[in-house]
């Protein structure tokens, strides 16, 4: 089929939930991947923050394979190795936790919804309100979406379920004087991701684990997008010396291979058999990938080459024309620029081979994978330099 065929079966029998860019990808090594006519990319957004490894790595394929000339599915009716592997090495690299498996980083927030709706029933007399913030994204069901602090998403699927309330994003003192009896937690991203890779300011999410401390409430952290060595620690909440009580994580997980898992330290450790469940979370062949992905990353320091990398790619970012501040941590970067010529870019820099996420008229975001090398961050950003001037 050509790009077009594509593109016409495409209107034709699938949902109109994507408005897609003028391409179809067919191979991907490394850090590029290319398309239907052969052309190359450099790909700085790694399927939005998904494909750690970049594309087709070595170890995810082998594990991949190996693991599906075993066993593929079984359910969650029985016990699964890579299962409990999986676990275990997350608990091992992040804090004291059980972990439940889902195929989503939407999954993920639900559970974690959940846990702080049994856990109010428990603790806080039947307390259920989660305090969110504005401009945040938890996925895209009917609780996370809620949940989430961008009325364009969730405004056409009114009316939405209770229990949610959003605040200015970095307001610790909004947090405080929205807490009442009804509250049970407080969910945030430590870095906001689909909004253009916005940090919190100093002293934001320690203020929120000690209020939440001070208050018997819940921190939630959700690390789909900031988790598993983007910004240059395993996870994000540790460049601020705090555990929260819940975390979820997706996305990089599983180098590709869908799957999320939601983290409760003990004091939220509340489900029970027939609480929640999934048909599919933590099947033995997602699981198998994502323990590729974890030891490829510690294996090689891939986390501190992400740190390495960021800096790297924040700079060449700031030289760019036009660019008024640059914002992120590690391999987690956004440039805004002081024209509404973002998404113009983002086309431009498609003919040039390169890969960047316009999420406004101002803001390009770049999440490429951690195996990126200071070679390959110079022909990208010259390949973005061509598009400018072109």
């Amino acid at each position: 089929m050509t790009d077009q065929d594509i593109a016409a079966a495409e209107h034709t029998y699938l949902m109109g939930t994507f408005k897609r860019l003028p391409v179809t990808f067919v191979e991907g090594r490394g850090v590029t991947v290319r398309d239907s006519a052969g052309k190359e990319y450099i790909d700085l957004v790694a399927g939005i923050a998904v494909n750690l490894l970049g594309h087709s790595h070595p170890a995810v394929v082998q594990a991949l394979t190996e693991q599906a000339g075993r066993l593929i599915h079984t359910s969650n009716l029985y016990y699964s190795e890579p299962q409990v592997a999986l676990a275990r090495r997350l608990v091992e690299l992040s804090f004291p936790s059980r972990v439940f498996f889902a195929n989503s980083g939407a999954e993920a927030n639900e559970a974690a919804i959940k846990i702080a709706r049994k856990w109010g029933k428990l603790n806080r007399q039947g307390a259920y309100e989660i305090l969110t913030t504005d401009g945040s994204f938890h996925g895209r069901t009917l609780a996370t979406v809620t949940a989430g602090g961008q009325e364009r998403y969730s405004a056409p699927f009114a009316p939405l379920p209770p229990g949610f309330r959003h605040l200015p994003y970095g307001d610790l003192e909004a947090v405080k004087q929205a807490t009442g009896a009804d509250t049970v937690a407080v969910m945030v991203e430590p870095v906001m991701g689909e909004v253009g890779v916005v940090p919190p300011p100093s002293g934001y999410l320690e203020g929120l684990r000690q209020w939440c401390d001070e208050q018997d409430l819940l921190l939630i952290l959700d690390e789909v997008q900031t988790g598993l060595g983007r910004t240059g620690r395993w996870f994000a909440h540790q460049h601020h010396g705090l555990t929260p009580d819940v975390m979820t994580l997706a996305k990089g997980l599983g180098g590709g291979v869908p799957i999320g898992a939601c983290l409760a330290a003990p004091r939220a450790d509340v489900f029970e058999p027939g609480d929640h469940g999934s048909t599919f979370g933590g099947n033995p062949l997602a699981c198998s990938a994502a323990l590729a992905v974890l030891k490829v990353i510690e294996e090689e320091g891939l986390v501190g080459h992400a740190a390495e990398m960021g800096d790297l790619l924040a700079a060449g970012l700031g030289e760019l024309d036009g660019v008024t501040l640059v914002r992120g941590r590690g391999l987690m970067q956004a440039a805004v620029f002081e024209q509404p010529t973002a998404r113009q870019l983002q086309m431009r820099c498609l003919e040039e081979g390169v890969i960047v996420n316009a999420v406004d008229d101002h803001t390009l975001r770049l999440v490429p994978p951690l195996i990126i090398q200071p070679d390959d961050l110079e022909r990208a950003l010259a390949g973005v330099r061509r598009a400018q001037a072109g």
